[in-house]
C-alpha cells in the first residue's frame, strides 16, 4: 500500500479552509483577520522550510549535524517556553532551557538506546529528529504552564507564604502548595490525552503511519511508545523547571523574594 502523493494545488485546496476561519471573525466582529492570515502565511514558510533542511540532514545522516539541529530546535522550545510566562525574574530563560533540555534528550536518549534497539545508529535522523521534535513540543507545553501557575500561584498566595516562613516554616514548606498545585496543572494536558487517544482522537504520528501503508498494529506501538515518552518528558520537565524557580526565588536563609518576580 502507498501513500496519496500531495501536489501543491491538493495543499492550496486545503488551505482555503481557512476561509472559514476567516468568515467566523468578520461575522463575529473578532478581529482575528491579520493573526488568521499571519499565522497561515508562517504555517506555510515554516512547514516548507523544516522540509528543505530536514531533506538535506536526511541525505547527509551525520551525526553532528543531527546534534547541532536537535540543539537548535530544544533552544527554541526554552526560549518560547519562558516567553509564554507573564511574569519574569532573573535566570528564568536559563531554567526554562535547561528543564527542558534535561527531560526532552533524557527520555529521548532512553528510546534511541533502550526502546528502538533495531535502530542502526542513535543518530539516525528518522528516528532521532521526529521523536525529539514530538518530545521538545509537548514537554514546552508542560513547562511553559508549571512555570506560569507557580510563578503566579506565589504572587496570588504571597500573604500566606510570607506569613509561613515568618512563623518558622522552611521555604519549602511555604512553597509546596504552589508547586504541587504547578505541577499537577502542568501534566492535566497529557493526562487527558493519555484517557482519549485512539478513542476520541488518532494522533498525527499515527495518522501519518497508517496513511503510508504501515500495519495498523505496528502503528499503534509506536504511538503508545510516543505517549509515554511525552507524559515522562512533560512530568520530568515540569518538577525540574518548578524545583529551578523555586530555588530562585526562595534563598537559603529561608526568605522569598518576591520582587524578583516583575510582570
Amino acid at each position: 500500500m502507498n501513500y496519496v502523493e500531495l501536489t501543491y494545488t491538493q495543499v492550496a485546496l486545503a488551505a482555503l479552509l481557512i476561509v472559514i476561519n476567516g468568515a467566523i471573525s468578520v461575522a463575529l466582529r473578532l478581529g482575528l483577520e491579520r493573526s488568521l492570515l499571519w499565522a497561515s502565511m508562517r504555517t506555510v514558510v515554516q512547514l516548507l522550510l523544516v522540509g528543505l533542511v530536514l531533506e538535506w540532514v536526511f541525505r547527509l545522516d551525520r551525526w553532528y549535524v543531527v546534534l547541532s539541529l536537535a540543539t537548535l530546535m530544544t533552544l527554541i522550545a526554552g526560549v518560547t517556553a519562558a516567553s509564554r510566562n507573564e511574569r519574569r525574574y532573573p535566570g528564568m530563560w536559563l531554567n526554562t532551557v535547561i528543564s527542558i533540555w534535561a527531560s526532552a534528550w533524557l527520555v529521548t536518549a532512553f528510546a534511541l538506546f533502550v526502546v528502538l534497539q533495531g535502530i542502526e545508529k542513535w543518530y539516525q535522523p528518522q528516528y532521532a529528529i521526529p521523536l525529539l521534535g514530538m518530545v521538545l513540543g509537548n514537554t514546552l507545553n508542560g513547562v511553559s504552564v508549571g512555570l506560569s501557575t507557580f510563578t503566579e500561584s506565589l504572587v496570588t498566595r504571597r500573604e500566606q507564604v510570607e506569613t509561613q516562613l515568618a512563623l518558622g516554616a522552611t521555604r519549602w514548606e511555604a512553597a509546596r502548595e504552589p508547586a504541587q498545585h504547578a505541577v499537577r496543572t502542568g501534566m492535566i494536558p497529557i493526562i487527558n490525552s493519555m484517557l482519549v487517544v485512539g478513542v476520541v482522537s488518532l494522533p498525527g504520528m499515527m495518522t501519518g503511519q497508517l496513511i503510508s501503508g504501515m500495519d495498523p498494529i505496528e502503528a499503534v506501538k509506536y504511538q503508545i511508545v510516543i505517549m509515554f515518552l511525552i507524559a515522562s518528558a512533560t512530568a520530568l520537565g515540569t518538577v525540574v523547571i518548578v524545583m529551578l524557580s523555586f530555588l530562585r526565588l526562595f534563598n537559603k536563609d529561608h526568605q522569598f523574594a518576591p520582587r524578583q518576580l516583575t510582570p
